[in-house]
């Protein structure tokens, strides 16, 4: 079956459940989390999404990114999906949130989220989903904005904001 995704409004009230290809191509506003993850010396994890992503493909982005399942909330929601894309088990600190709208040109689908943020500490080894993840890189924070302004189109459209908000926020 495939995975569902809750439909909220600006207000974060849930509206219903639909399947997530279906969200997307309808561009329909729905729950979502983020998280960026760094290790001790204050790199970043992030990764390049596998090319056999339906939306998205290949992109770089941060450390892992989807959807809470009915039932489940943010913070359970991003500690589910850091595992089962990178294999790491740690706590996570809600940061903040927003919603953005954003259509993939290479698939025609719309990515219309209402993204929490989490981040964490972790220096183990990763060993990632290569269903999920194609490659991974440690970086600085001014390693990755200065790769982002100079290849925009390799970087995700929500990690950008995400960055933009860290900034604004101190926490890069």
């Amino acid at each position: 079956m495939e995975e569902q995704v809750v439909l909220v409004n600006e207000a974060n009230e849930e509206l219903g459940l639909m399947g997530k290809r279906e969200a997307h191509e309808k561009g329909l506003l729905h729950r979502a989390i983020s998280v960026v993850v760094f290790n001790r010396a204050g790199k970043m994890l992030v990764q390049q999404r596998a090319f056999s992503k339906y939306h998205w493909a290949g992109i770089w982005s941060n450390t892992c990114c989807s959807h809470p399942r009915a039932g489940e909330t943010f913070q359970q929601a991003a500690e589910r999906r850091l595992y089962e894309e990178l294999g790491i088990r740690i706590p996570l600190q809600e940061r903040f949130f927003f919603i953005y709208k954003a259509t993939d040109e290479a698939s025609g689908l719309t990515e219309h989220e209402l993204d929490y943020v989490f981040t964490g500490v972790y220096d183990g080894e990763v060993n990632w989903n290569k269903d999920e993840v194609n490659d991974i890189r440690w970086m600085s924070a001014d390693e990755v904005l200065t790769d982002m302004a100079q290849h925009p189109h390799r970087y995700s459209f929500w990690f950008k904001i995400i960055l933009d908000e860290m900034k604004k926020r101190n926490i890069i």
